[in-house]
């Protein structure tokens, strides 16, 4: 497979300097993305680039992934507006560890191939690195002056804020520059690919190989990616959409993918799998010829929930999605983990009331309106249980049922619901 022209049809080229496709076709190519290990957990923008590699592989050619140990010490000013948090050793050993199994799912690693995946930390190569050896081997080959005409570093400069860009995030731009130096010295590495937004620091590097090793190298970038409302991708309202499944549930991560717009479905399914160009097409067509199914976001959200979570999982989600959407079941919903079943109802109105209460059973009115105030008044429930308006653990009751211990799910819960939206979880203790 073409590596450019596959990329191309995804949508996933911004920048690529002159030759990079040649050299790809001339020879099996090694080429390498960064990754700062800030947090513990990549999150689903890191997955674009991920993604790059992973067809880079599939075209055989040798992705590695740089791990920042160093340079996440220090803090990259792309994009942003002030200088980050700096991180101790221990904490980024910790994330890098975290981040390996996790990409893991994506890049192959374990095969008996020359272009099998690798992982590597630039701290191993600079933490002995003395600064006045780094200034004098590295820093005299590019001058301030090109440093300074880099977009991260202009906007930073000439931005209103009073914060500035200090010595240690200018000097950023210098550290990446050396690690694609590094790779390209110990392990031939040619490219350096990233967001659109790194096109600046890959380029440095391209150019210290260059004045340094009178070598060639290359550069590609993606673009970052947007929803079609233009806001940023992989953000909600509580925060990025990791791959971790403390941070993100399986659930939650599903849910994600199955509600983006079509416009955004046909965008992301070309860049978040694998999937053939035909196959693609096939389902684009598919999809609009019934919209309302979703079928694009179906595909999409099984595709890669499966990748970055298990069957299982994708499986729970499924089952978890139709209880919340009125095809579950007591039973489904029996077999809901705790926390699945919070993350489904996630935001619902919570009672707690004690166990004692219903050790020795206790009508349904009396629970719904004197134990728990779900309803105001007995009148309204009494109304509203005789209309069937009101569902135990998604099953219809009467004003003659009674609440027990049997009815709690995970020994705690109880769900009720009030008409079709309507749901309340009680919690026992």
């Amino acid at each position: 497979m073409n590596f450019i022209e596959e990329l191309k049809w995804r949508g996933m080229i911004h920048d690529i300097m002159p030759g990079t496709e040649e050299q790809l076709k001339k020879e099996m190519t090694t080429a390498y993305v960064g990754i700062d290990p800030t947090s513990d957990s990549l999150h689903i923008g890191h997955l674009v680039s991920i993604m790059m590699l992973k067809h880079f592989q599939l075209a055989g050619h040798k992705p590695i992934i740089v791990v920042g140990g160093a340079t996440g010490m220090i803090g990259d000013p792309s994009g942003k507006s002030q200088e980050r948090n700096l991180l101790d050793e221990k904490t980024l050993r910790h994330n890098q560890e975290c981040i390996k199994k996790q990409i893991g799912n994506f890049l192959d690693f374990n095969c008996d191939n020359k272009n099998c995946a690798e992982i590597v930390n630039n701290y191993d190569w600079m933490k002995d690195y003395s600064f006045l050896d780094f200034i004098r081997d590295i820093g005299k080959h590019l001058t301030v002056n090109y440093m300074m005409s880099k977009d991260s570093v202009k906007k930073r400069i000439n931005s209103d804020s009073s914060t500035g860009m200090s010595f240690t995030e200018f000097s950023y731009q210098l550290v990446q520059a050396y690690d694609f130096l590094y790779l390209f010295q110990t392990k031939n590495c040619k490219l350096q690919m990233g967001g659109s937004d790194q096109w600046g620091n890959i380029t440095s590097g391209t150019e210290l190989i260059r004045r340094k090793e009178s070598g060639e190298a290359f550069a590609l970038t993606c673009p970052l990616i947007t929803k079609a409302d233009g806001k940023k991708f992989g953000k909600t309202e509580s925060g990025n959409v990791w791959l971790d499944p403390k941070k993100t549930s399986p659930y939650k991560f599903y849910q994600f993918w199955l509600n983006i717009s079509d416009e955004d479905a046909e965008k992301y399914i070309k860049i978040f799998t694998i999937f053939s160009k035909d196959k693609i097409m096939s389902l684009i067509e598919e999809h609009k010829k019934a919209p309302h199914q979703r079928l694009l976001q179906k595909e999409l959200a099984k595709d890669i929930t499966i990748r970055v979570h298990s069957v299982s999982d994708y499986n729970a989600a499924i089952e978890a999605s139709n209880i919340l959407f009125g095809k579950g079941t007591t039973e489904s919903l029996k077999n809901l983990s705790e926390d699945l079943f919070l993350s489904v109802f996630e935001g619902v109105p919570q009672f707690e009331i004690s166990l004692s209460d219903i050790k020795n059973e206790i009508n349904i009115v009396d629970f719904l309106v004197e134990k728990t105030n779900i309803f105001k008044s007995k009148g309204e429930a009494r109304r509203m249980l005789k209309d069937n308006g009101v569902s135990i653990n998604k099953e219809k009751v009467k004003a003659d049922f009674i609440i027990n211990e049997k009815n709690l799910l995970n020994n705690k819960y109880i769900l009720v619901q009030k008409g079709k939206k309507n749901y309340f979880i009680v919690k026992v203790s």
